[in-house]
């Protein structure tokens, strides 16, 4: 592996950057464990700031916005780390194997969205296992890189039994509400992979989740523009559309007039 490279293995993320100081901000898609080999990570979300230390793990949960700060180690002048990313067909496959006597019941899904790990046995072994795999042009087992995707998931269950009502929340008792998800998220661009997962949507709805989506964004814009004065060229990021023509065309159907005289 070079010194600045990124490698996937099956969704086991080796991640290595020299004279690295960056920002970042992001919508978080997937479930996922971060442990750093060195430097430092900090993150921030809904005014809660984490810093992850050398020979720390975090855990992030999906659908929510992070920003990310990564800084090099002084020794080493290099940031490193792991992250183990658990998308919904593992997740899926991993449930369906679950023992029912094993599930938990009646806990509710955490509001929080980033969890440190606390320092155990079972957290250092699994990255100290992974680590080597820095330093080889060899492949790894794809059966080997599951056994490890599976002892990441069972170290973040063992953490907070609550995190079950958010890893699985495709299923009852803890399935997410449409609505409530579409109203947290209409801003970002979400994947096909998840509006296909929201089937139960159209007992909510008439409309399709993207033209929801639109008129939703609308409403906020118009929202804004009209009762709170702002820019419409800042408006249209924060909502989430990305073409200023586009959004005035449609703005204009909508509401009549352009969003340029509307405030």
């Amino acid at each position: 592996m070079n010194d600045n490279d990124v490698i996937n293995y099956s969704n086991i993320f080796l991640y290595r950057k020299k004279d690295v100081d960056t920002v970042h901000e992001a919508k978080v898609k997937a479930h996922h464990l971060v442990y750093i080999c060195s430097g430092e990570l900090e993150l921030f979300e809904n005014g809660r700031k984490t810093v992850v230390r050398e020979g720390e793990c975090v855990f992030i949960r999906r659908d929510n916005r992070i920003s990310m700060n990564k800084y090099c180690s002084k020794q080493t002048r290099t940031y490193q780390s792991i992250a183990l990313f658990f998308d919904r067909k593992f997740l899926l496959d991993f449930y369906k194997k679950l023992d029912p006597a094993e599930v938990p019941q009646q806990i509710k899904r955490s509001k929080v969205s980033v969890m440190k790990m606390p320092h155990r046995p079972d957290v250092a072994s699994l990255f100290e296992s992974l680590k080597p795999w820095f330093d080889t042009d060899e492949q790894p087992q794809e059966s080997w890189l599951k056994l490890k995707l599976i002892e990441g998931l069972y170290t973040v269950l063992h953490t907070d039994r609550n995190v079950y009502a958010s890893l699985f929340d495709f299923a009852d008792p803890w399935k997410i509400d449409i609505l409530d998800f579409m109203n947290e998220n209409y801003m970002y661009d979400l994947s096909l992979e998840e509006l296909a997962n929201k089937r139960d949507f159209k007992k909510v709805s008439d409309e399709t989740p993207q033209k929801w989506i639109i008129h939703k964004r609308l409403e906020v814009a118009h929202e804004m523009i009209v009762h709170q004065g702002r820019k419409v060229k800042d408006v249209i990021m924060d909502v989430g559309f990305k073409n200023m023509s586009h959004f005035s065309k449609i703005y204009k159907e909508t509401y009549g007039m352009a969003p340029s005289v509307a405030y």
